[in-house]
């Protein structure tokens, strides 16, 4: 496979030419607005792109959408390591050096004389390799790593899928689903005080529990509840257009007949 782009262009060429917008972008007669930039005030966009390279994958993928995504998020990591080289700290030179390090450490089965069979013979190989890296940097625990900034449910299902690596979980698939009940029995006595604090509270644990549910059958709760978001615009959308119709919008008839084109759309469906 050719290591030239689709423009000619060099992976080291491009990379060195982002790298230098990036260094003008910040220079003192720069652009305002990078300027100012923090580490805290970037970090959103940060994860912003992020969430946007998965959905450009979610629709297809789709290829083009694809490109540009992940150019802006490559531009985020050039962001960040530029800050962090104007701070004395390291450069993104350090960023690639040390991914690289990393993935040779962690795959000696393809870069060192271990073969793959020894390798997949070590249960939870790629997790102790990560325990490890983690107590270098003085993080120590089972919940230790797992980064304060995911989407609440793919925290909640990294954190427990930790936990259940020590044996802290539920034995079976039912168990869960008990424990569902339960916290939404429990939500239901909190419902007559309508005390927003207790409710929040019981919500989340809801949620929670959800998230552990989605990591027991082998799915990603992030994935499922953007699957069950489509699937609401979709079909609303769906009430809309025959209301439409009629000449008529939601906002023109009552909860029974939006309810009635409702399962008139997911008739169709079916």
């Amino acid at each position: 496979m050719s290591d030239q782009s689709n423009t000619g262009a060099s992976p080291e060429a491009s990379v060195l030419r982002l790298l230098g917008i990036m260094k003008r972008l910040r220079a003192p007669d720069g652009c305002p607005w990078d300027r100012v930039q923090n580490f805290a005030t970037i970090a959103p966009y940060t994860l912003e792109e992020a969430h946007e390279v998965a959905e450009a994958i979610q629709r297809g993928p789709d290829f083009p959408a694809l490109l540009d995504e992940l150019g802006n998020l490559l531009f985020q990591v050039v962001y960040h390591a530029q800050m962090a080289s104007e701070l004395g700290h390291f450069a993104f030179a350090d960023v690639a050096t040390a991914i690289s390090d990393k993935m040779v450490r962690r795959h000696p089965h393809v870069f060192g004389e271990a073969t793959a069979r020894d390798v997949m013979s070590q249960s939870n190989a790629w997790e102790v390799q990560k325990a490890e890296e983690r107590a270098s940097r003085a993080k120590a625990g089972t919940l230790a790593g797992v980064p304060v900034n995911l989407p609440a449910l793919t925290r909640a299902a990294k954190l427990t899928r930790r936990a259940a690596r020590v044996g802290f979980d539920w034995p079976d698939v039912g168990g869960v689903l008990d424990k569902l009940e339960e916290e939404a029995a429990e939500l239901r006595v909190e419902l007559p005080g309508a005390d927003p604090v207790r409710m929040a509270d019981e919500v989340g644990d809801l949620l929670f529990v959800l998230a552990n549910l989605a990591r027991k059958l082998e799915l990603d709760p992030e994935e499922c509840l953007r699957g069950a978001n489509a699937k609401f615009e979709r079909r609303f959308q769906g009430v809309e257009a025959r209301l439409a119709r009629s000449g008529l919008t939601p906002a023109d008839v009552d909860l029974e007949a939006m309810e009635a084109a409702w399962r008139e759309v997911k008739t169709e469906e079916k």
